[in-house]
């Protein structure tokens, strides 16, 4: 389970987040959406400790991110909003730095390897060198990262953006499995028909306040709206733009 309580952060003058709480449970997936600016990534960055918040707290399975760091970020999965990684190493080399990360060592190192490259089906990619390699292929390594430790929770800021549609579907194909295995998903998107198929329930955010929580339903018929893209610009108000 991932919560965030009363949140605030401000960057000199300005106020990115404001207030913001929500919770996102075992076994769901979670969305939060909102315009450029809205507040999105600040949140997912306090939550997996890149930031820290001026007040508030966040918590990964009821352990504060801020007093514990090692020991929330021990269940959690981050999928960043780029795929950065050394295209010297192999696909393997870079996913077994990261569950070196996460205190991963000898017989359960290599089976953690194994496991979450089968599960990915990555056997064909996995002792090449990164470098050339696509955007999906970047995808598939980066999500090896945020699970070769077997977290309970997984967060990811706008997974899908710059992907190709057969990796869009791969990655979605594997977040609705580990909903199924019980995980909590916390993901931020751009992507209307994304979150409308994927969510369960999903955090409306405009000018670094959460201003709607809902499914994409309950959102729906909050704004008497049939769709979620016209009920989300209803709720945030037009002058907010469009969802990014």
């Amino acid at each position: 389970m991932l919560k965030v309580d009363n949140l605030s952060k401000t960057f000199g003058d300005f106020t990115a987040v404001e207030s913001v709480s929500f919770e996102a449970k075992d076994g769901e997936i979670t969305g939060i959406l909102g315009p450029n600016g809205a507040g999105k990534t600040t949140t997912l960055r306090i939550l997996y400790g890149l930031l820290k918040a001026n007040t508030g707290h966040a918590f990964i399975n009821d352990i504060d991110v801020a007093k514990s760091p090692l020991d929330a970020r021990r269940s959690l999965g981050i999928f960043p909003d780029q795929f950065g990684m050394s295209e010297r190493l192999t696909a393997r080399e870079q996913i077994e730095y990261f569950a070196q990360m996460h205190g991963l060592t000898g017989k359960a190192l290599d089976e953690a390897l194994d496991r979450v490259i089968s599960d990915l089906d990555m056997q064909d990619i996995s002792d090449r060198k990164t470098e050339g390699f696509s955007q999906g292929q970047r995808m598939k390594v980066t999500l090896a990262q945020a699970l070769v430790h077997r977290p309970q929770n997984l967060v990811l800021d706008e997974p899908t953006r710059g992907l190709d549609v057969m990796s869009t579907r791969l990655l979605r194909e594997q977040l609705l499995k580990l909903k199924a295995d019980g995980h909590c998903i916390l993901f931020s998107s751009h992507v209307m028909q994304e979150v409308a198929a994927l969510c369960d329930r999903v955090i409306v955010v405009a000018k670094g306040k959460v201003v709607a929580q809902g499914s994409p339903q309950e959102l729906c018929e909050l704004a008497g709206k049939e769709h979620l893209e016209d009920a989300f610009v209803a709720i945030i108000g037009t002058d907010e733009g469009v969802a990014a």
